[in-house]
């Protein structure tokens, strides 16, 4: 079951790279941070990628409760852009320890959290460490 499960992750994520590229978002976006978003991989599968822009929300706010670790959303942008569902300011998302990237310097100065269009939640990469 659980191999279903990742494999429709990587599989949606994949839908959402190649969506992400065909809206043109990418245009506006510093090479480097583009480059930085396409090479993270997900810390508990590392040939799957994170996504992209589109699967990506600031969450600058972390916190742990009760032993889980959780990012609340503090993007806001406009969805749109990025083509990605609208997630409230302030929304808590639970972020699973196997999820969380420690691993990759973050340029953008932001926390995020990279989300599928169902909440799954392909990685979180903690703000600072340019």
């Amino acid at each position: 079951m659980k191999r279903i499960i990742l494999c429709l992750g990587i599989l949606a994520c994949s839908i959402s790279v190649v969506n992400a590229r065909d809206i043109g978002q990418w245009g506006a976006v510093d090479p480097e941070i583009r480059e930085w978003y396409q090479a993270l991989m997900q810390p508990d599968v590392p040939n799957a990628s994170c996504c992209g822009e589109a699967d990506a929300y600031w969450a600058d706010e972390i916190h742990v409760k009760d032993g889980k670790t959780y990012a609340t959303i503090t993007d806001d942008r406009p969805d749109e852009p990025r083509g990605r569902p609208h997630v409230a300011l302030g929304t808590e998302i639970e972020i699973p320890n196997n999820k969380l990237k420690w691993d990759r310097s973050n340029p953008t100065g932001h926390g995020i959290v990279f989300l599928s269009r169902g909440g799954y939640v392909f990685c979180y990469v903690q703000p600072g460490g340019v």
